[in-house]
C-alpha cells in the first residue's frame, strides 16, 4: 500500500445503480486508491430515500472495477453475526481479486436500530460485541476449526473457508472517535483507525490513542475548480455537510493546505466526500492538483 492513500466516499443513497457504478469507475480512472460505501438500512437524514444494501453493492462494484479498492465506512457490527460477516468479506475479497478494505464500527444511529428491531444495547455492550466480532473474524479468516465462548457469541467447531486472498486478512479499519472504547479497539485489533469528519478538529489529540494502527481521516470537500462560483460551491457544501464538521471549501491549493496539515498531524490516508456527489470533473481535479501535494 502506498504511503498515503486517497479514497472517495460514495454513499449509495439518492442514486440509481448505473450512476453509482459509473462514479466508482470514474474514481478509478481519476487515480483514487479506494471507494467507500455507507452501511445503513435507511439514510439517517431521511429514511424515505432509496438506499442500496452495503455489502451487495460492494460485491457488484468488485466485479465492475479492476484496480480500485472497496470498503465501507463503516460496517455496522450490530447488523450481522460475525461468522456471516466473515463469509461476506471473503466473498467480496475473492470477487475483487483481493481489493477489499474492511471498515467496521460498533455504533449506528439508535433510531435506525430501533426502527428495524435490533436489540437496544448500551455503548459499552456494543463495543464489547465488536471486540468479539474482531476476534471471530480473525479465527474465521484463518481457515481452521475453532470454538469460541464470549458474552455475545458462542461458536462450536466453526470453520471459515475459503480463506481471504489477502493474508492473513483484508485490512481492518475501525471508525469512530471515542477515546475510552473505539480507539483502544483500534489500537488492539485494527490496521487503520478512521477519524470521522465530526472529530477532524481533534485528530492530532486523538491520533496517539490509536497507535500502532495507521490513521486516516474523512473530509467533506467543496472543491472550487476553474470557472466555478466559490459562493455557490460553499453554499452547496454547507447545505450538505454543514453539521458534519471537518468541512473544507476552497481551491485545490487551499484544500491541499488543510490536508497537508492533517498529514503532518499523522494522517496516512484521506477519504473525501465531494459536495457535488463526486462528479468526474471534481475527482479528476482533486487527484491532479490536490493529491500530489500531500507528501
Amino acid at each position: 500500500m502506498a504511503d498515503v492513500f486517497f479514497g472517495c466516499f460514495l454513499p449509495q443513497v439518492r442514486t440509481d445503480w448505473p450512476r453509482l457504478r459509473d462514479r466508482a469507475l470514474a474514481a478509478e480512472a481519476a487515480g483514487f486508491d479506494s471507494v467507500w460505501l455507507m452501511d445503513h438500512l435507511a439514510t439517517p437524514a431521511d429514511a424515505a430515500l432509496e438506499t442500496f444494501e452495503a455489502w451487495t453493492a460492494a460485491a457488484a462494484l468488485a466485479v465492475a472495477t479492476t484496480r480500485i479498492r472497496i470498503g465501507h465506512l463503516v460496517t455496522c457490527d450490530a447488523f450481522r453475526h460475525p461468522a456471516l460477516l466473515a463469509k461476506m468479506a471473503v466473498t467480496v475479497d475473492h470477487c475483487s481479486a483481493g481489493r477489499l478494505e474492511m471498515g467496521l464500527g460498533w455504533g449506528s444511529v439508535p433510531e435506525e436500530l430501533d426502527r428495524y428491531g435490533y436489540p437496544a444495547q448500551a455503548a459499552a455492550a456494543r463495543a464489547a460485541r465488536l471486540a468479539e466480532t474482531l476476534e471471530i473474524l480473525d479465527l474465521m479468516f484463518a481457515g481452521e476449526p475453532f470454538d469460541f465462548d464470549g458474552a455475545h457469541f458462542r461458536l462450536r467447531a466453526a470453520l471459515g473457508r475459503p480463506r481471504p486472498l489477502q493474508r492473513p486478512r483484508p485490512p481492518i479499519h475501525l471508525g469512530g472517535a471515542g477515546p475510552r472504547r473505539t480507539l483502544p479497539l483500534a489500537a488492539a485489533h485494527a490496521d487503520w483507525w478512521n477519524c470521522p469528519s465530526y472529530a477532524a478538529d481533534r485528530f492530532a489529540e486523538l491520533r496517539p490513542l490509536a497507535a500502532p494502527a495507521r490513521a486516516s481521516i474523512q473530509r467533506p470537500v467543496g472543491l472550487v475548480g476553474p470557472g466555478m462560483d466559490r459562493g455557490e460551491v460553499e453554499a452547496m457544501a454547507r447545505r450538505r455537510f454543514g453539521t458534519w464538521g471537518g468541512l473544507v471549501v476552497g481551491t485545490p491549493d487551499e484544500v491541499a493546505e488543510v490536508l497537508a496539515a492533517d498529514r503532518r498531524a499523522g494522517a496516512d490516508g484521506f477519504v473525501i466526500q465531494f459536495h457535488d456527489f463526486g462528479t468526474p470533473a471534481s475527482m479528476e481535479l482533486f487527484m491532479a492538483q490536490v493529491a500530489p501535494r500531500i507528501g
